[in-house]
């Protein structure tokens, strides 16, 4: 990891908790502004542990990406959990073979990018 990345992912890790610290939920209830603000540093803690040891340039600019993604998302809607995804159902294949690979592959591809590591995790 080269100087100027190991600054950017350390900046958006600060980033995260001082929006952690300032988080109001939408409803105003303090017991789930509580609960927002531990589910944000836990989410950034596990997901920045996970990735700690990735080497390639392009996975960490993907990391960085989603990052990015989910801080912005997370202001705009004020929720930090990841926005659902409504994709198609998987109920237009067989249980196996070549059309259920193909609609699975087609799910991975399709998943945004602010969710590519939130089903790795939880």
């Amino acid at each position: 990891m080269t100087l100027v990345t190991r600054q950017e992912v350390l900046g958006l890790y600060r980033k995260i908790f001082r929006i952690a610290k300032k988080w109001q939920s939408a409803s105003g209830q303090i017991e789930e502004t509580i609960k927002e603000k531990e589910y944000i540093k836990n989410e950034a803690k596990t997901l920045f542990r996970k990735n700690k040891n990735v080497t390639d340039p392009k996975l960490i600019k993907q990391c960085i990406e989603e990052c990015e993604a989910r801080i912005e998302i997370g202001l705009h809607y004020n929720i930090p959990y990841p926005r659902p995804i409504h994709l198609p159902p998987m109920g237009l294949a067989h249980k196996q073979g070549r059309m259920l690979r193909h609609q699975e592959k087609l799910r991975k591809i399709s998943k945004p990018i602010y969710l590519k590591s939130h089903d790795e995790v939880s």
